[in-house]
C-alpha cells in the first residue's frame, strides 16, 4: 500500500504525488486503489467495511470463517515465510490497518469455494452489475488491459477465465473462476516463500476442464443416439458387437414408435455415473417436448456402447 500503517497515511502520502502517466493512456496495478475504494465506500454508504460485507454477504451465504485478518482465532493457520532457501519460519503480520481492502479479508478455503459457487451463480450482484464487474477496462487506444473490475481476465484451454491472486505476509492465495464451464477452483497456502498456489491451480484446472470436455462430447453422443432412435435408426459404429444384436429391426422399430410421438428432446440430465465392471455406468433423465424418459447406459474403456436402454421413469 506504501508508507504510513493505516489507509489515512497511505492517502497523505501519495495524493501529493505526481501522476506516473495520464489517467487512460497506461495500466498498472496498484494496491492503493483497492484501498481508496473502500474508504468510499464507507464514506458513501455510512458503513464500515468489514461489518458490512459480514452481515450483508458472507453470512447470508454461510461463509461463517470470513471476516477480518486482524481478528485473530485459536484455529487460524500459522503464518510461515522462507529467507532465500532457508527453513521454514514463523512470520509476522503486518501492522493494523496496512491493508484494508486490497487485502484484510481472511477465510477457510471452504468459504471461498462457497464465494465461487454463489458467484458462479450470479448470487451476488445484479445481472448488470455482474457485467460490469466482469468487463474488462480498455486503454483510450482501445489496448487491452487483461482487468477488469478488480479482475485479471484470461483463458486457458481457449476456455475464459476470471480469478485473482493475493498475497500477505505469510500467505499466498490464488482464486480462479470459469463461467462458461461453472467451475471454481480456490488454492491458499500459509508459507509465502513457495509459489505453490499458481502451480496448483493449473494442474486442477487441466485436469477438471479436460474431465468437463470429455463428459461434454459423451453427452453429445448420448444425444445423438437417442435422436438416431426416435427415427427408428442407430450408427452401428457406436456400439459393442452385443449392443448390435440387441438393436434388431423389430427393436429399432419399437424405440421409433414410441419416442417419435415424444416430440423435441428438450434437455438431457445426467444422473450418476460409476466404475462397473470394467465399464463407465451412467444414468440420464432425458426430456422431451411431451414426456420424460430414463436412460441406463454402459460404456466399455474404448468407448463403444455395450448398453443403451431407454426406460419409463416411475
Amino acid at each position: 500500500m506504501g508508507e504510513g500503517d493505516d489507509p489515512r497515511s497511505a492517502f497523505e502520502v501519495w495524493a501529493k504525488k505526481p501522476l506516473n502517466f495520464n489517467p487512460g493512456t497506461r495500466w498498472q496495478y496498484s494496491n492503493t486503489n483497492d484501498v481508496l475504494a473502500g474508504k468510499i465506500f464507507e464514506k458513501a454508504s455510512g458503513h464500515e467495511l468489514m461489518p458490512y460485507l459480514k452481515q450483508h454477504i458472507f453470512d447470508p451465504l454461510g461463509m461463517k470463517s470470513a471476516g477480518s485478518c486482524n481478528v485473530k482465532g485459536t484455529a487460524d493457520a500459522t503464518a510461515y515465510t522462507r529467507f532465500a532457501l532457508g527453513p521454514a519460519r514463523p512470520a509476522l503480520q503486518e501492522g493494523p490497518g496496512w491493508y484494508f481492502a486490497t487485502g484484510e479479508l481472511c477465510m477457510t478455503p471452504s468459504d471461498l469455494a462457497r464465494w465461487d459457487a454463489a458467484f458462479l451463480d450470479k448470487q451476488i450482484l445484479s445481472k448488470k452489475s455482474y457485467e460490469e464487474f466482469t468487463r474488462e477496462v480498455r486503454l483510450k487506444s482501445g489496448a487491452p488491459t487483461h482487468y477488469a473490475l478488480g479482475l485479471r481476465l484470461g483463458e486457458m484451454k481457449a476456455t475464459p477465465m476470471l480469478g485473482h491472486s493475493g498475497e500477505v505476509s505469510g500467505f499466498l492465495a490464488m482464486n480462479t473462476v470459469f463461467p462458461e464451464k461453472q467451475l471454481g477452483i480456490a488454492a491458499l497456502s500459509n508459507e509465502d516463500n513457495v509459489g505453490l498456489v499458481g502451480a496448483v491451480t493449473q494442474q486442477i484446472a487441466s485436469e477438471l476442464l479436460a474431465l468437463q470436455d470429455k463428459k461434454l462430447k459423451r453427452d453429445g453422443e448420448v444425444r445423438a443416439i437417442l435422436e438416431d432412435l426416435q427415427r427408428g435408426r442407430i450408427d452401428r459404429g457406436r456400439f459393442t458387437v452385443h449392443a448390435n444384436a440387441y438393436f434388431v429391426s423389430a427393436a429399432l422399430e419399437d424405440y421409433r414408435t414410441s419416442l417419435a410421438p415424444l416430440g423435441k428432446l428438450v434437455a438431457l440430465t445426467r444422473q450418476n455415473e460409476q466404475a462397473c465392471g470394467g465399464m463407465t455406468h451412467l444414468t440420464y433423465r432425458a426430456h422431451f417436448e411431451r414426456n420424460t424418459v430414463a436412460l441406463n447406459i454402459y460404456v466399455t474403456a474404448n468407448g463403444k456402447f455395450e448398453q443403451f436402454l431407454v426406460q419409463e421413469v416411475f
